[in-house]
């Protein structure tokens, strides 16, 4: 669930688990990277060849020299793995993920304060705030209150029934529907607003495939499609943003259509494998 932000989304707002995602949905994704290991292989890996030099000159990094505050490593890992824990035990504790998530993360600013003077505390406190991805969030903020809007509005319930309309009905074709619907449209508008848009639509869709626990194979379908679809052009998702943008950095620089052609075709093939599983599995 802590994968990707749609599955984030959609467990918040179905209250799917972390667990009931890493049942239900880590099978299929084995299979989906053990596949597209093959494809790098014969167009990459084949060519991935490195001198002597560069051999020693690797082998010669030593990892703790990379590690600059130890105190700060331990007192990190020690809290994500009780957040890990919070999120695995989320049914039995009645805890939401988010507030795990912040809790955690409040307890680290205090751990890694304590004993600190007063100055230092407020230097390192501003300086974690300040990185927090602030735009990102009001992003969030305004794409729900839309959302929201556009749901009250009655929009909503129109796509949902145009949706069963178009699909005759039919359960099994619209949980496919969703899923490559959602891998095309999300490899080219970001997965995130998709996911925030289509939430409310397959809640919509309640009443007429016999409530929301029938609903539970399309939000595995809108996962999968949003989040592998996304992987599907430089702009599906934002992590690939950042890549092209840590690799123009390193000196390694590629555009959308040289992206495209080695990632969509990745993807259609995720997309395939997912479209089988779902439909062994639940359909």
């Amino acid at each position: 669930m802590i994968g990707d932000p749609p599955n984030i989304m959609i467990g918040s707002a179905t209250g799917l688990t972390f667990n009931d995602f890493a049942l239900h949905l880590t099978p299929v994704i084995v299979v989906i990277m053990a596949a597209t290991l093959v494809p790098f292989y014969f167009i990459w890996g084949r060519h991935m060849v490195a001198s002597e030099e560069h051999r020693t000159r690797v082998m010669a990094f030593k990892e703790n020299e990379a590690i600059t505050d130890p105190r700060l490593l331990k007192q990190s890992l020690a809290v994500i793995a009780v957040v890990i824990a919070g999120f695995m035990a989320q049914r039995w504790i009645g805890i939401e993920p988010a507030t795990t998530a912040i809790t955690g993360a409040a307890v680290l600013l205090l751990i890694d304060n304590f004993g600190r003077p007063a100055e230092d505390q407020t230097h390192n406190v501003a300086s974690a705030l300040s990185e927090a991805e602030w735009i990102t969030l009001m992003f969030f903020l305004g794409l729900f209150i839309l959302v929201f809007g556009i749901q009250k509005a009655g929009l909503i319930d129109m796509l949902a029934h145009a949706l069963v309309t178009a699909t005759s009905g039919n359960f099994q074709v619209t949980a496919l529907a969703i899923l490559w619907a959602s891998a095309v449209l999300s490899a080219f508008i970001d997965n995130i607003p998709f996911v925030a848009t289509m939430i409310p639509l397959i809640k919509a869709m309640a009443p007429t495939f016999g409530g929301d626990a029938a609903l539970v194979p399309l939000w595995w379908a809108l996962s999968l499609g949003a989040c592998l679809g996304g992987n599907g052009t430089l702009i599906g998702a934002s992590a690939n943003l950042v890549v092209a943008g840590l690799a123009e950095r390193a000196g390694t620089s590629f555009r959308f259509v040289e992206y495209l052609k080695v990632a969509f075709p990745l993807m259609l093939l995720s997309i395939v494998l997912s479209h089988v599983y779902l439909q062994l599995r639940y359909l």
